[in-house]
């Protein structure tokens, strides 16, 4: 079965870079244009990992985060905060309200295909 990545990010061209490539590496990528977008698809599509950009319209990723953390069916899917504040309190705050991991932008897209990776092996092990 393929995995599936719900990935919360209002830049047109971050959107279609990562979709494109998650594609390539065989994940099914649903895209959410904004925090309120993120919290239904994440509903409807039930996703095994999301990727939150935290400088979102209508609902920012804090508070998108919170609200998925609040469902009890999608409570503890994996959820790594991609964002362009890189400072501490940033990371802090990203990781208070939820995320499991905080990486910066630009995204080095190794690095975070190996994240993704050890956070779906984690939870096929945990089910």
């Amino acid at each position: 079965m393929t995995d599936k990545i719900l990935l919360v990010e209002d830049n047109d061209m971050l959107q279609e870079i990562l979709s494109a490539r998650l594609t390539m590496k065989g994940f099914n990528v649903q895209i959410a244009s904004n925090g309120l977008e993120g919290v239904e698809f994440a509903q409807s599509f039930r996703p095994d990992l999301i990727l939150m950009d935290m400088s979102l319209p209508f609902m920012n990723g804090w508070e998108a985060t919170k609200a998925i953390r609040e469902i009890p069916e999608i409570s503890t899917v994996p959820i790594i905060a991609l964002t362009a504040h890189a400072m501490v309190t940033e990371k802090e705050k990203g990781l208070n309200a939820g995320c499991n991991l905080y990486m910066t932008k630009p995204v080095d897209f190794q690095r975070l295909l190996a994240k993704i990776n050890d956070f779906l092996a984690e939870r096929k092990i945990e089910n």
